[in-house]
């Protein structure tokens, strides 16, 4: 099997398994009826069809010429996913302003190469303005340490 082929299988895989998983966990959800939904039956039917959009991917997966070459970008963007699974981790943790203005911190100053100034700015300011948006202006309960 060529490197590109090799390349697309792995590329429809990934969100193959995804699915797989994200189906087992919706059916343990409970999936009900179709006159009366459970709380699994919306995720069970997104992930039937990403299984489903996934094996197509994985059969047609011949080169077509404009695969591009794994380099160094990957290692940024997997920095990226495992960082969101960490602040959602620690949103619940130790609540919503810390994990935002760390991963804000992660993505402008470490992924993304700004400045000091322009990171602190940015995390500090666009943490304030998503508090002031979801906690006080729409009241939606969201863990958090400041307490106006």
């Amino acid at each position: 099997m060529s490197y590109e082929r090799r390349l697309n299988v792995v590329a429809a895989l990934v969100p193959l398994v995804i699915g797989v998983v994200a189906a087992l966990m919706s059916w343990n959800l409970g999936v009900g009826s179709l006159s009366a939904p459970g709380p699994g039956m919306w995720p069970l039917v997104v992930s039937v069809a990403m299984v489903v959009v996934a094996a197509v991917l994985v059969l047609q997966s011949r080169p077509r010429g404009d695969e591009e070459r794994f380099t160094k970008d990957v290692v940024t963007v997997a920095i990226a996913a495992a960082s969101l699974i960490a602040y959602a981790f620690l949103f619940e943790l130790v609540g919503f302003e810390v994990p935002t203005i760390a991963l804000l911190v992660l993505w402008l100053k470490g992924l993304g190469r700004e400045s000091w100034r322009v990171t602190a700015v940015v995390a500090v300011v666009a943490t304030a303005a998503l508090y002031l948006l979801f906690i006080t202006g729409l009241g939606v309960s969201l863990p958090h340490i400041i307490q106006l």
